[in-house]
């Protein structure tokens, strides 16, 4: 962005919020500039309903959940500049852009929980939870974190003016693709992307023998994994374990590999130690001796997951505590000033506070009633849930706000650890209350995050709220039911090799450990899990001291316990390929713009692309060609 747009340090802390609001209203306001309209908005639910199934994929593999602001932003920007070309419309404005951005973003952000709280609720009860009351389970949610977020703008982007890092980039990406008279960045981008998706596309179609048998194109497949031509001749093993019973495979496919390239060098690094160590190392001991009874990715992540878990909880809640500012400045921000007397002179365009004021306790009473109805939730440990998420929310927000990083996993198992002591003995509260506390926290982070932009470009925050909410219900009509296809009622698919559901797992795992204690476990199982415990601390505690030079990751290292190994060498891959071309591309040259200055847009190409021939692949081996 400009930095004419842009307040100084000192303005930041010296002007009062009115002077604020209106500096912003004379600077950077854009007026009635065309934002959210039809096409816009149909653009952004159909980018966003597509979209989020690229976060499904990903969520269901991984656990993790990626955005998809700046691969809809350069989607749409293509299609609407080729679509003016042909004389069959008119380029979008940066204002109908970010809009659909908004509603693109908001519709990705409605799937976490079904890759996390609602399919570890259903293997814990064994009973699937009817498609139409997730689809209202999940809207309720998402609606109760925009009725959170927006109250909060109004301190943490108006008044404090917090970075928000990720949406400051896609304020700059959107700027810098109108700033190009004639569009010669945002088609270069879009080539960058369309590469990346093709490619992907393509290997995964050709990863996927059945598909191709019942096109009788079977001569053009190639193996799913690297090693197969080698299991033509020999069995490799470890300690008598064959390497693929182990899981010690190398995948064909490019996504994860996506998925790596936008990590940190450290995180790759993390995964790969910790995929050879879990799998190479381990595994096949415990196999040996009996402590694993199977050799398959199920039973070995049964018992590797309490070490991985254990590391990943005392980590996170150790560096999320290690700095009590966060914590803190969440309430200084909210309650450290008194509110502003006068007129509020961007009335006109707010939200009005009423909204929310009104919306979050009939929002948040229709979730402590369904909740209390369908999942067994009790009354008053739903009513406790309503205050415990207002508090998680404003340590969330201000945790994005300052770093991009939202603290969802911590937040979830302080909300387990809660409720191990409130409601002890019920698996089904502990899930549902941890399922509650982090998708509406994490869901009012993010939206902050993506509003950030509009509020750089000088975008309507009305009408950004609109379409936020419009959003909610495209994500959830076409992402829901796509996930409900794909598994098709068994419940025994999750933690397979389909749908190995990483969250999820760990989900049921702390909860049922937490109501019924880890005396049920196997003693090194138990051990695993005290000696990660410790080795989270110990590893975010050098991290802090190193100021972030500690090469390692203890949420990367204790992810490969719970991830498939050819997942976790994928992400190292992509992750190391990156940092190869950052130190070797020279600059200037087709490597560098490609690999460097576009890494991030090539990735997201390569994920989009491959995650929704995956799905779609998915359905047709589940479903259609399965009769």
């Amino acid at each position: 962005m400009k930095k004419k747009n842009e307040l100084t340090p000192e303005q930041i802390h010296s002007m009062t919020l009115e002077q604020k609001d209106r500096w912003w209203l004379e600077n950077v306001y854009r007026g009635d500039m065309p934002q959210l309209n039809l096409r816009s908005a149909m653009t952004g639910m159909i980018l966003g309903g597509i979209l989020s199934l690229t976060n499904l994929y990903v969520g269901i593999r991984t656990g993790w959940t990626l955005g998809v602001g700046i691969t809809s932003v350069i989607l749409s920007f293509t299609m609407f500049k080729f679509l003016s070309k042909m004389k069959l419309g008119t380029e979008m404005s940066i204002l109908e852009n970010n809009a659909m951005q908004s509603i693109a973003t908001s519709a990705g952000y409605v799937i976490a929980p079904l890759c996390s709280s609602i399919p570890a609720y259903m293997m814990a009860t064994g009973t699937v939870i009817p498609l139409w009351q997730t689809i209202t389970w999940l809207i309720l949610l998402s609606m109760l974190g925009v009725l959170y977020a927006f109250p909060l703008k109004k301190r943490f982007i108006n008044d404090e003016q917090m970075p928000f890092p990720d949406g400051y980039a896609a304020g700059v990406v959107l700027q810098n693709l109108y700033d190009e008279k004639d569009g010669k960045e945002g088609v270069i981008k879009a080539k960058i992307l369309g590469f990346g998706a093709a490619a992907s596309s393509l290997i995964e179609f050709l990863r996927s023998e059945s598909v191709l048998a019942h096109l009788k194109l079977q001569f053009l497949a190639i193996p799913a994994y690297l090693d197969d031509f080698i299991y033509k001749f020999a069995t490799p093993a470890i300690m008598g374990t064959p390497l693929k019973d182990l899981t010690v495979r190398f995948d064909t496919s490019l996504v994860m590999i996506g998925a790596g390239g936008i990590m940190s060098m450290k995180s790759g690094i993390s995964l790969l130690i910790g995929a050879i160590l879990n799998y190479c190392i381990i595994a096949p001991y415990l196999i040996k001796v009996g402590i694993i009874e199977h050799a398959n990715f199920k039973s070995i992540t049964m018992w590797s997951l309490w070490f991985g878990a254990a590391m990943m909880t005392s980590s996170s809640l150790y560096s999320f505590f290690a700095k009590p500012t966060i914590l803190a400045e969440a309430f200084r921000k909210f309650f450290g000033k008194k509110a502003e007397k006068k007129k509020d002179i961007l009335a006109h365009i707010e939200l009005p506070i009423w909204i929310s004021a009104v919306g979050i306790p009939i929002v948040g009473a229709l979730i402590v009633y369904f909740g209390h109805a369908w999942f067994n939730f009790g009354i008053f440990e739903g009513l406790i849930a309503i205050p415990l998420i207002f508090i998680f929310t404003l340590i969330a927000v201000t945790s994005t706000g300052l770093t991009s990083i939202t603290p969802g996993g911590a937040l979830g198992k302080l909300t387990q650890l809660t409720y191990s002591v409130i409601s002890s003995g019920s698996v089904t509260t502990n899930l549902m209350a941890a399922g509650i506390n982090s998708e509406v926290s994490g869901n009012a982070s993010n939206l902050l995050m993506d509003i950030k932009p509009g509020y750089m470009l000088g975008a309507k925050p009305r009408q950004q709220a609109i379409g936020h909410v419009l959003g909610i219900f495209a994500g959830s009509l076409i992402a829901i039911p796509v996930f409900y296809a794909i598994f098709h009622g068994d419940i025994s698919l999750f933690t397979s090799e389909t749908l190995p559901m990483p969250s999820a797992t760990v989900y049921k795992a702390v909860a049922e450990a937490l109501t019924k204690g880890l005396g049920v476990l196997h003693p090194t199982a138990r051990i695993a899990a005290l000696v990660g415990l410790v080795l989270g601390i110990v590893f975010e505690w050098l991290n802090i001291r190193s100021k972030g030079k500690f090469p390692l990751s203890a949420m990367g290292l204790g992810l490969a316990f719970v991830l498939k190994f050819p997942d976790s060498i994928a992400m190292a891959t992509g992750a190391i390929l990156v940092w190869y071309f950052r130190k070797g591309a020279k600059e200037g040259s087709k490597q560098h713009k490609i690999f460097v200055e576009n890494s991030e847009t090539l990735c997201a190409g390569i994920i989009a692309g491959g995650s929704i021939i995956g799905i779609i692949l998915i359905l047709l081996e589940t479903i259609v060609f399965a009769k």
